[in-house]
């Protein structure tokens, strides 16, 4: 072989290897999908996504389905998992380390947890985080725990509390609910945001804004601004893991009816959930193709 063909060989690895580092992942939510399981595993592949995020179900059977249906259209799933707040602490956590082991059992890309309770007191939300870290890193599966409302991660000077202590733990970032709680678009909270963006593995990407959680239509002009807001704090999240090597995974979240806006009397959505998520995921992959 010769050396320019060693040479350009060489060369054509470097730049596939360096392509392949900066990916993303994109997964679809199937909150308020109506169908079965195959059709949404089928629309979710047609649209272009690389895999799903949903519940884990406990029944042994709907797990098989799922499973076969990932198998089917070569699917990666990242399982949901959460805190059942109606039931007493002990209880509760007891409760919260099983489900974590029957998700991991299905052997998932990750999880993503509903932890703890914004009623519940930090020694107790930190008992959660304690077990997911413990299960995660025996297991070795990623477990990233949602910055949600009635979460130990409701607000961000709240889950700034938990970042600056020993546990170890790592974020799923949805900021839409912290618009919410903030009444803002965050603008003037770059340094704390910093902070949680550094802590993120898995993004929620859906647009809300100062008075609620979801836009009624991303695609609308008057959300503009909302939309470059969330762009922007998700895209630096996707430069900080590209920077490390890493492969950052997205989950569309625009969800159903009451999350999605409805007319009065009629109920009727006033945009379409699932164009909603496709709309988000291109705008976001188009952005970050202009990074490569």
């Amino acid at each position: 072989m010769s050396i320019f063909l060693r040479i350009l060989i060489l060369v054509v690895f470097s730049f596939q290897t360096a392509f392949a580092q900066n990916e993303v992942l994109f997964f679809q939510t199937n909150w308020g999908f109506e169908g079965t399981w195959d059709e949404f595993f089928l629309k979710s592949k047609s649209s272009g996504y690389d895999g799903v995020e949903v519940w884990l179900p406990t029944n042994p059977s709907t797990q098989k389905e799922i499973s076969d249906g990932l198998k089917k259209y070569n699917l990666k799933v990242i399982y949901l998992c959460g805190t059942n707040n109606t039931l007493p602490f002990n209880e509760s956590l007891k409760a919260y380390r099983e489900y974590l082991k029957m998700a991991i059992l299905q052997k998932p890309y990750a999880i993503n947890s509903h932890t703890g309770s914004d009623f519940l007191s930090f020694e107790q939300n930190s008992a959660f985080l304690r077990v997911a870290n413990e299960l995660s890193t025996k297991h070795n599966i990623p477990i990233f725990h949602e910055t949600h409302r009635g979460r130990f991660s409701y607000s961000l000077p709240e889950t700034k509390k938990y970042l600056n202590t020993s546990l170890s733990f790592q974020l799923t970032l949805d900021v839409s609910h912290w618009m919410v709680v903030h009444e803002s678009l965050l603008e003037k909270q770059q340094k704390l945001l910093s902070e949680v963006l550094d802590r993120t593995s898995h993004i929620h990407a859906r647009v809300g804004f100062e008075e609620g959680p979801q836009v009624n239509n991303p695609q609308a002009p008057e959300w503009e601004n909302a939309v470059e807001r969330h762009l922007l704090l998700w895209e630096e999240i996707i430069l900080n893991h590209w920077q490390d090597g890493s492969v950052p995974t997205v989950t569309t979240e625009f969800g159903p009816p009451n999350y999605l806006p409805t007319e009065p009397f009629t109920q009727n959505p006033l945009s379409d959930q699932w164009q909603a998520n496709v709309f988000i995921m291109k705008k976001l992959r188009e952005r970050m193709n202009q990074n490569n």
